[in-house]
């Protein structure tokens, strides 16, 4: 059996969660057309039966991060060092162009050639993937291609389309083929390592950055202040979850955009929200959210390293331990 870390790197909308989630054939990244819509690193992780003479068992975890660009904020720079764990933890990367965007690798100062700088640090097959090429001529491919391949020597090259699933299936067989030999990390069924408090406020937040504009996205985060155990269902009912989550946001202009006049928009925030998390859970949902302000907590790395769920898992676990001590 391979199996391995694949690590997906690329500038901001270049296709990376919808990749993730091709890939996986599951929701494991939330998807919007706005820039840094991922703000961690998102493991989602595929078990493939060997294909006699065609390819080994394989479990692949594929490492979705954040869009790679200069950071500005405390929050940018806890994005970038999301990117350099996912890099520091790999046995292949993925580095994902956008195939209709225009490539500024001739200046030095350009995120373009910021990517390249990262990936000519790594020591692993680095496959080059030009995505979205439903949306460009056949023609422009190949010019784009060699002045991408004489930046870097790429182990593979794979021109696909994550929307439409085309070419996947024989990057996926190319992946194992350079895949180490090994065991499973994970479970045979299990899809994401992501708890269903991050996903659930991951919905959430998808909801914010599709239905606000402007600075109201960037400067919005969610919380999961209360996460409960189903209710067991009468009849033929579906169980009930009930979920409290706070919205932050920076400034009280921001906060009045986020409720909408007679909190309209936070009630079609959260109504999309929930059905989305029913899907998810497979149960009813009851959902409360409230929107708090809190000024520049961009710039606040208590705040910012608060956010990983990773810490949250742990200190909950920590918080459990000593109610049981003091039982």
């Amino acid at each position: 059996m391979r199996s391995g870390f694949v690590s997906i790197l690329g500038r901001p909308n270049a296709g990376k969660s919808t990749l993730i989630n091709a890939l996986v054939g599951e929701k494991v990244a939330i998807v919007t057309s706005k820039p840094q819509t991922t703000r961690s690193r998102i493991h989602g992780i595929v078990d493939i039966p060997a294909v006699k003479g065609k390819h080994h068992a394989a479990q692949i975890v594929f490492v979705d991060t954040p869009g790679v660009h200069k950071p500005g904020s405390m929050l940018d720079k806890r994005m970038m060092q999301e990117v350099h764990d996912a890099l520091a933890q790999r046995d292949i990367v993925l580095l994902i162009i956008d195939a209709t965007r225009r490539i500024e690798i001739d200046d030095p100062k350009s995120e373009d050639t910021f990517v390249f700088e990262l990936i000519k640090k790594v020591d692993c097959p680095v496959f080059l993937i030009i995505n979205k090429i439903d949306l460009v001529d056949r023609e422009k491919l190949l010019p784009l291609i060699a002045q991408l391949s004489a930046l870097y020597p790429f182990a593979e090259v794979f021109p696909i389309s994550a929307r439409k699933r085309d070419g996947l299936e024989r990057l996926t067989e190319k992946l194992i083929e350079h895949l180490p030999e090994g065991q499973r990390y994970f479970p045979k069924d299990q899809f994401t390592d992501q708890p269903e408090r991050f996903l659930v406020a991951e919905l959430i937040r998808e909801r914010i950055l599709m239905e606000t504009g402007e600075e109201v996205p960037y400067a919005s985060a969610v919380v999961i202040e209360r996460f409960e155990e189903p209710e067991p269902a009468k009849g033929d009912r579906l169980p009930l979850t009930r979920i409290a989550a706070a919205i932050y946001c920076e400034r009280t202009g921001q906060k009045a955009i986020l409720i909408g006049k007679g909190g309209s928009k936070l009630k079609s925030i959260g109504t999309s929200a929930r059905k989305e998390i029913e899907s998810l859970l497979g149960t009813r949902v009851f959902l409360e959210l409230h929107v708090i302000v809190k000024e520049n907590w961009r710039e606040s790395q208590g705040f910012v390293e608060a956010l990983d769920w990773r810490r949250q898992i742990a200190e909950m676990g920590e918080a459990q331990k000593q109610r049981e001590e003091e039982d």
